[in-house]
């Protein structure tokens, strides 16, 4: 069922075979699994999926390649509830290790905000990361384009770009070095810093002798229209002709509320077995947060593999929870 503010204290004493964190492809997936395998679940959302805003899942098997990601979203909570997981849309604060449980603690409305814990046996990590976007004055002309033309995945979204004219937007120096993977599907490719960051002299020469554009003036805003960006305006008043533009500035990783836990990572990805295991026995981490391709459909994969590796441990442990149901003669 929908968790809300009013019905919260029905859960004061249930522990949940399994808390999800995040109700993005990966935590969605993971839940499907998780109640099909007769466990109960919770899957806490804030609210803000990665793949929310992707207009067009161009690489998920079996949808039509102009399939949105909310619409990807809705189907498969839609499928969730239908299973009678819990929901919750709410912000994870911090996870506890109690021993035999966790205790998920989480702040419910961004306004007269309510505190609550959850007690579970296991934690899915999902909550993904957020994708750093070029910072202007007016950010909403960012947003007009971003998930549109303005791709933050070369891997998703080479093909959509093959011999057009794109704009890389970086970082830091060795940001732009995503310029030669991108060379694979087209040439025309410009380089912008949007004044952020100094690029070398060897640097601005070997981008110079394989063809790149580098521009370093700050960008005032991007030109386009109906979410199709068609360039930029500079800061002293010329413009950049683009066809589509590649984001290359990082991510945030939603992970913070794991501090109180001693995990390994690798840079910001939290390092798992084949099964998604992190070093804790008892926490997954799945999609966006560990080692590995940041992608929708390796998501939806990922909380298959991590549902039925819970599944096996409680399975395991409590040997059959159909004891009592006999078999009709």
């Amino acid at each position: 069922m929908k968790l809300n503010k009013r019905n919260l204290q029905e859960q004061n004493d249930h522990i949940y075979d399994a808390v999800v964190v995040g109700g993005g492809a990966g935590g969605l997936s993971a839940g499907i699994y998780l109640q099909r395998y007769l466990l109960n679940t919770l899957i806490i959302d804030k609210g803000k999926a990665r793949s929310l805003w992707m207009q067009e899942l161009h690489n998920y098997l079996g949808l039509p390649p102009d399939t949105p990601g909310r619409e990807l979203l809705k189907q498969g909570k839609e499928h969730y509830l239908s299973l009678n997981g819990d929901w919750l849309n709410a912000f994870v604060e911090d996870v506890t290790d109690a021993g035999d449980y966790f205790i998920v603690r989480v702040k419910i409305g961004r306004s007269n905000s309510v505190y609550h814990s959850f007690k579970t046996r296991y934690l899915v990590a999902a909550s993904g990361v957020i994708d750093h976007l070029p910072q202007l004055e007016n950010m909403q002309n960012v947003f007009d384009y971003a998930g549109y033309n303005l791709h933050v995945c070369l891997i998703c979204d080479g093909y959509e770009v093959v011999d057009q004219r794109v704009g890389i937007f970086g970082a830091s120096e060795a940001s732009l070095g995503v310029a030669e993977p991108l060379s694979w599907f087209t040439r025309d490719i410009v380089l912008l810093t949007n004044g952020q960051f100094e690029v070398s002299p060897e640097r601005q020469k070997s981008l110079a002798d394989q063809g790149f554009e580098l521009v370093e003036t700050p960008i005032k805003q991007f030109l386009g229209e109906n979410h199709q960006m068609t360039g930029v305006e500079l800061e002293n008043g010329s413009t950049v002709q683009l066809q589509a533009g590649l984001v290359s500035m990082g991510s945030r990783y939603h992970s913070d509320y794991l501090s109180g836990i001693d995990l390994d990572y690798k840079g910001g990805n939290l390092i798992t077995d084949d099964m998604l295991r992190t070093s804790h026995p008892r926490i997954f981490a799945i999609g966006d947060l560990k080692v590995g391709m940041n992608q929708v459909i390796v998501a939806a994969s990922d909380g298959a593999k991590a549902a039925t590796q819970i599944w096996r441990d409680i399975r395991r442990v409590e040997g059959s929870r159909r004891a009592g149901k006999a078999i009709a003669a």
